[in-house]
């Protein structure tokens, strides 16, 4: 079976990696391809792989090619996990922003609208190679913003394309383990979950077992609701106003102000600060070969004990709990390709497109073909979403349609190269609050992808 990995000189691909390998027995690779249009990173991490697998006689061919049609020919299985500008893009698209005066925020807000501007017409492409030369794939797509490029590659792959996020899950099992639950007992169908959203806009409504809902328990009990890294980001009056427990990047829609002025009063950007980051790492793994994996393993613990963690900071947070830095995207994509191609059952939370089996929207009020994230059943044949018992509050859906509706204008824009689109889906995002400050911000982002 073989698996392609674009955006293969990525810097988290080694964890892809090393869950295929943990994953022999349920998920039997036996190639990896890597595809990147970065010659240096594509060989930094193609060495890394290689390390990662070097006591493993059992472990995938590794192989690397800057060709895409020859990355995706013949594939069974397709991780996206392209970041087209790189962190040069997103630095830019993070401080027109906070220049502006509105967040500056990789995929929230008006950064993430600039990063689909440039990265749409990519994956359109990308999407149409894989249709033409690998139509029976199943296409998973790690790259960000996720809502808007799943919804962008449906329309050439349909439902052989869905998205990923280890956030929702993740706030699922946290959940689970404060109210002393197995953290995978919804992966195991021994609860039902009430999510549903956008990718980075979705709420917890319920968590069921044996019929009795968990939820309003834990909401009610200071010390439980506490153990949640997302109620002591948002605090635990606010998450219980809400009767539900808030996706981490709710925070930016919630608590706007505190975020931007956290954010402004930086010395660095996230993107900034992943710029150098990673920069030194892949300059010190070129020059020392020997030490890549180490050099590896150091960086990525840097990464994941620094996230959010100027936001955190401004809300007097904490630092992130030991047990919240584990899992990842990766596991549940190993999950994934195990139900999908290993006859596995999984239940998950993904980015499909709004229709249930039965032809009725997932979540009232957005078109059929808008892609949300909800809970799901996955299985060898195919993925079957799970509508939600309880719909999301008219405060909840408001802000979804807005946020759908800027979403699908940026689609229709990057597409067309159309100004007066782009300015559209950036004035009624809800995170920028005048069409004059959203009309220079599109003038800018436009200016700045121009040679």
């Amino acid at each position: 079976m073989r698996l392609t990995i674009l955006g293969g000189g990525g810097f988290r691909v080694p964890l892809v990696h090393q869950a295929v390998l943990d994953a022999r027995d349920r998920v039997p690779v036996t190639e990896v391809v890597l595809h990147d249009d970065d010659p240096a990173r594509l060989d930094v991490m193609a060495t890394v792989l290689s390390r990662l697998g070097s006591d493993r006689v059992d472990g995938p061919a590794v192989r690397a090619t800057a060709d895409l049609d020859d990355a995706v020919a013949g594939a069974d299985v397709i991780f996206s996990a392209i970041r087209v500008g790189g962190t040069a893009g997103r630095t830019r698209d993070e401080r027109v922003a906070l220049a502006e005066g509105v967040l500056g925020q990789e995929t929230v807000g008006p950064g993430g609208l600039a990063y689909a501007l440039r990265t749409v017409p990519v994956v359109d492409r990308i999407a149409d190679r894989i249709s033409q030369l690998a139509p029976s794939a199943w296409t998973i797509s790690f790259t960000n913003p996720a809502s808007i490029v799943t919804e962008a590659m449906q329309a050439r792959l349909g439902d052989r394309v869905v998205g990923i996020c280890d956030t929702p899950i993740s706030l699922v099992r946290r959940a689970l383990r404060v109210v002393g639950r197995d953290a995978r007992a919804f992966d195991a169908g021994e609860v039902e979950v009430d999510y549903a959203g956008l990718n980075h806009l979705g709420w917890l409504q319920g968590l069921r077992s044996g019929g009795e809902d968990l939820l309003p328990d834990l909401l009610a009990d200071d010390s439980t609701l506490a153990g949640l890294e997302e109620a002591r980001l948002m605090g635990t009056d606010w998450v219980r106003t809400l009767g539900a427990l808030p996706n981490e990047y709710v925070y930016y829609y919630d608590f706007t102000r505190e975020a931007l002025a956290a954010l402004a009063a930086s010395e660095q950007t996230r993107g900034e600060y992943l710029q150098a980051q990673q920069g030194g790492f892949y300059a010190r793994a070129a020059a020392e070969p020997g030490r890549v994996l180490e050099l590896w393993r150091e960086a990525l613990a840097e990464r994941e004990a620094t996230y959010m963690a100027t936001e955190r900071e401004s809300a007097r947070a904490g630092e992130r709990a030991e047990e919240d830095l584990g899992g990842g995207y990766h596991e549940v994509a190993v999950d994934l390709m195990a139900a999908l191609l290993g006859g596995e059952e999984h239940r998950m939370i993904l980015d499909v497109a709004n229709h249930g089996s039965d032809g009725r929207p997932l979540v009232d009020g957005l078109p059929p073909d808008a892609v949300v994230e909800v809970p799901v059943l996955a299985d060898g044949r195919g993925i079957h979403p799970l509508t939600p018992r309880r719909p999301l509050t008219p405060a909840m859906l408001a802000r979804v349609q807005a946020v759908k509706a800027s979403e699908r204008l940026v689609i229709e824009a990057a597409r067309t190269a159309d100004a007066q689109t782009a300015w559209q889906a950036f004035a009624f995002h809800p995170l920028v609050d005048s069409a004059a400050v959203a009309r220079r911000l599109v003038h800018r982002y436009l200016a700045e992808r121009r040679p």
